[in-house]
């Protein structure tokens, strides 16, 4: 993101970043909460700082799904910003926004994630229902629902989401026409970034974005 991002913003311009937290540290498979209580790392912390600070002067809001690294992403991203306090708040919906049916998710989970999201994005690109299909949403409505939201609830110039790859992720394929596989998965602190009018309302362009050197993680 950085400079070549905030730099082409004209100065009229406002930002709504839709963005996975920062490095965190190892789910393990057997974890009964599915690492909802895993933290940052410090690695992390400091990811979230240099993209506060890479932030240029204006007002500032923040969101946060309710899981602990994306409410400390958030709020690192105010404090490398200079901010002295920094509210952030938790939306329960950027904790599970594509979720359509709990248990059938917990299916996905615990038969892989990786695959399970796109087994699912594939089925909506070819239109042919897989396993876990019902887990999730369909993706061109609810993707549309996040943006509503994302312009629904901002109201600053930068205007900061922080949630999960499992919910960014989809959002870049639709949008973005992005794709992703279990093999090559989208990083930390990367995400979309809406750019709008002074109003805050049409989107004048819908871009991926990162944080960091490189937006993707191979595995």
């Amino acid at each position: 993101m950085g400079k070549d991002f905030f730099g082409s913003l004209a100065s009229d311009e406002r930002v709504f970043l839709l963005i996975r937290h920062g490095e965190r540290n190892h789910i393990t498979p057997n974890d009964p909460d599915y690492g909802a209580h895993v933290g940052l790392t410090e690695r992390g912390r400091e990811q979230a700082f240099s993209l506060g600070r890479s932030i240029p002067d204006g007002d500032m809001v923040f969101f946060s799904s309710p899981v602990g690294r994306c409410m400390e992403t958030a709020r690192c991203i105010g404090e490398g910003h200079g901010l002295r306090e920094v509210h952030v708040e938790p939306l329960g919906c950027l904790g599970d926004f594509f979720v359509q049916d709990q248990g059938e998710f917990e299916k996905v989970l615990r038969a892989g994630f990786y695959e399970g999201i796109c087994e699912w994005l594939e089925s909506e690109a070819s239109g042919v229902p897989r396993t876990g299909a019902g887990a999730f949403y369909p993706l061109a409505s609810r993707s549309r629902e996040m943006l509503s939201t994302m312009l629904e609830k901002g109201c600053a110039r930068f205007n900061i989401f922080a949630t999960h790859d499992a919910w960014v992720v989809p959002c870049l394929t639709h949008f973005c026409k992005m794709r992703f596989t279990p093999q090559r998965w989208m990083n930390y602190l990367t995400g979309m970034a809406v750019v709008t009018g002074p109003e805050g309302k049409t989107p004048r362009r819908i871009v991926p974005v990162t944080g960091l050197e490189t937006g993707w993680l191979e595995f």
